[in-house]
């Protein structure tokens, strides 16, 4: 009985455990910035909820890696419906709306996200759909096929509105259709067509003035002063205060005052920032390119097709999501509720990111064929 949650050892020496490694000490970094931005109102409480996450994660990853990633491609259908049914309760039944977005289901005392694990859902749906095809991605039939599984989480994610998760997975998809060799003239073609929906989508009553308002503040945030610039006027003195070594560990003097809202999860760089220095960051983002470096290799490594697009979906994941993260808080992009992986606090965040790196450690695993 118990065999059947063992993993055979002749796979497991394939297993990059340095990735688990990094993935580890980033979230350890992440407990202790998020026990300085809070441990004076709530004490050790985020802190420990967030090593409890880390915990989940590492099961999560044991839990996917006993499964075939090919196997799990079986079922993409049913993963990617089940997170389209998921927003779909969140967008129209369950949701709860929080700061302007109807983005979360409560469970109990707790909630979760359901645009975080839809997006996982679309990476395995479109790369299970381009297996099929056996990559023609440029074939009319197949374009449009692989541009409606991509768009329709998109939509959902825009009624709520989340603009943040919404660039995310357009970049997700973004990233495998080039990868997949989408002809550059069809990519300009999608991007020309985006801009063009962003204007029509300005003007109309989806984009809330909240969200005008954020955009125009980070193009010039030195004219909207202690209003809708304040949560970045505020990450930027933090973040220059630190200097070279930063101010020390739970001494960030902007932290300390409640300075930056959401420290503790959008804004977790700026505690970095503050009390580590230039150093932290410096380190921080060293470790974010070795874990990219890692999911490169694998993806490049692969032994199908499948699996080295579902590895290109997460590296679009988190190359956008740190870059866009990273930006937002030291004014070069604008303000979204985008998680900085494995460093903001939250459960689905995390979660869906260990599941995320389980997928990608599974076809690094199996990227031989193994006789038994």
């Amino acid at each position: 009985m118990l065999d059947k949650f063992k993993i055979d050892k002749k796979l497991l020496r394939q297993l990059d455990y340095s990735i688990i490694i990094i993935c580890v000490i980033i979230v350890l970094f992440s407990c202790i910035n998020v026990y300085s931005a809070t441990f004076r109102s709530l004490g050790i409480y985020y802190a420990k909820l967030q090593f409890t996450w880390l915990i989940l994660g590492l099961v999560v990853i044991y839990i996917i890696l006993l499964i075939d990633y090919s196997m799990i491609g079986n079922f993409a259908s049913i993963i990617y419906w089940a997170g389209i049914i998921l927003l779909a309760l969140n967008d129209f039944v369950l949701g709860s709306t929080h700061k302007g977005a109807t983005g979360w289901i409560g469970i109990g005392s707790r909630a979760i996200q359901p645009s975080e694990f839809a997006k996982l859902g679309m990476i395995i749906m479109l790369a299970r759909l381009l297996d099929d095809m056996e990559g023609k991605v440029n074939e009319p039939k197949n374009f449009f096929k692989l541009a409606f599984y991509s768009i329709l989480p998109m939509v959902l994610i825009v009624i709520q509105p989340d603009m943040g998760m919404t660039m995310v997975t357009f970049f997700i998809a973004l990233g495998i259709f080039y990868v997949a060799g989408l002809n550059m003239r069809v990519i300009l073609g999608g991007l020309a067509g985006i801009f063009a929906l962003i204007v029509v989508i300005w003007n109309s009553p989806l984009m809330k003035t909240y969200w005008k308002g954020r955009l125009l503040s980070f193009i010039s945030p030195e004219a909207h002063g202690q209003g809708l610039s304040f949560q970045l006027n505020q990450s930027l003195m933090g973040i220059g205060s630190g200097k070279i070594l930063g101010e020390g560990f739970t001494k960030g003097l902007q932290i300390a005052g409640n300075n930056v809202p959401e420290a503790h999860t959008d804004f977790i760089f700026s505690v970095v920032g503050e009390e580590w220095g230039l150093i932290g960051a410096l380190v921080l983002l060293f470790l974010y390119g070795l874990l990219l470096y890692k999911f490169i290799k694998i993806a490049k490594n692969s032994k199908d097709l499948f699996g080295s697009i579902v590895v290109v979906g997460v590296i679009s994941t988190f190359l956008f999501s740190i870059f866009q993260n990273i930006g937002m808080t030291i004014g070069l992009m604008p303000i979204t509720g985008i998680t900085l992986p494995l460093m903001s606090y939250g459960g689905s965040s995390i979660l869906t990111s260990f599941m995320a790196i389980g997928l990608v450690l599974n076809v690094g695993m199996r990227r031989k064929k193994i006789n038994f």
